[in-house]
């Protein structure tokens, strides 16, 4: 599928790497920056979505999506990637639609995305149909394009948050899912956010509030996704041979 993601806020802040350990499906484990793991949540609006080989489904052209995420690697072949903990999705068919097709949990969520400048944006979501209230609401702002993030280097936090080229989430059997994407992003800028409410984090139970997050903006975001797959193959049962077996 394709997709293009638009306006994005990058809001990061460090958590040790055993508060979201737990959190992980078997194969997955943390990636960690200076010592940290980082959690981010990026509010953004959707649009140009296409599934190859399927029609577009009318009613889904635009909406808002809201990511909790955090950052880790394949034990297996030490793949970097992204780990979605939650995605919140402004429409009710394309969140039936990313169920359906990618056996993902996702959530429908009131959601409201306004453009107050040319880079001045503010954002509200509202979980549905749950128990707790679960929102997110804040205004950002990007800055403008600068010469140290025009190029990201290797090594860099700006790196360490965006050259990961697979994703990784969790099917409705708790198993790791693996898809390969490609992104072709507008460059990234620094960015001001006044977050006035903020309650995915500690819906799962991690605490965020004593510090201030790093944050980031980017324009456009273009995104590719191949299908996906069980990031751990299922072990098969294999066959004892008879003398392999113990004796009286």
């Amino acid at each position: 599928m394709s997709q293009r993601w638009n306006d994005l806020l990058f809001a990061h802040w460090r958590v040790p790497a055993a508060t979201i350990s737990h959190f992980l499906p078997e194969g997955l484990q943390p990636d960690t920056y200076q010592g940290s793991a980082w959690i981010g949540i990026i509010p953004l609006w959707m649009d140009r979505l296409s599934f190859r080989g399927i029609p577009s489904v009318p009613g889904v052209r635009s909406f808002p999506e809201l990511h909790l995420r955090t950052y880790v690697h394949d034990q297996q072949t030490n793949t970097p990637g992204i780990y979605n903990f939650s995605v919140d999705i402004g429409s009710l068919l394309a969140t039936a639609a990313v169920r359906f097709i990618f056996r993902m949990s996702c959530n429908w969520a009131e959601m409201r995305l306004n453009q107050r400048t040319e880079r001045e944006f503010s954002f509200y979501s509202r979980r549905l149909f749950v128990s707790n209230p679960v929102m997110f609401n804040a205004r950002y702002r990007g800055l403008g394009p600068t010469r140290r993030l025009a190029e990201i280097r290797g090594g860099s936090l700006e790196y360490f948050f965006t050259e990961r080229y697979c994703l990784f989430t969790k099917n409705h059997a708790g198993q790791a899912v693996r898809a390969n994407i490609h992104t072709v992003a507008s460059p990234l800028e620094d960015a001001e956010a006044e977050i006035e409410r903020n309650d995915l984090p500690a819906a799962m139970g991690i605490q965020v509030q004593d510090q201030e997050p790093v944050l980031h903006y980017s324009r456009r975001l273009a995104v590719y996704i191949w299908p996906a797959e069980l990031a751990v193959p299922v072990r098969r049962r294999q066959r004892i041979p008879v003398q392999a077996m113990p004796s009286n």
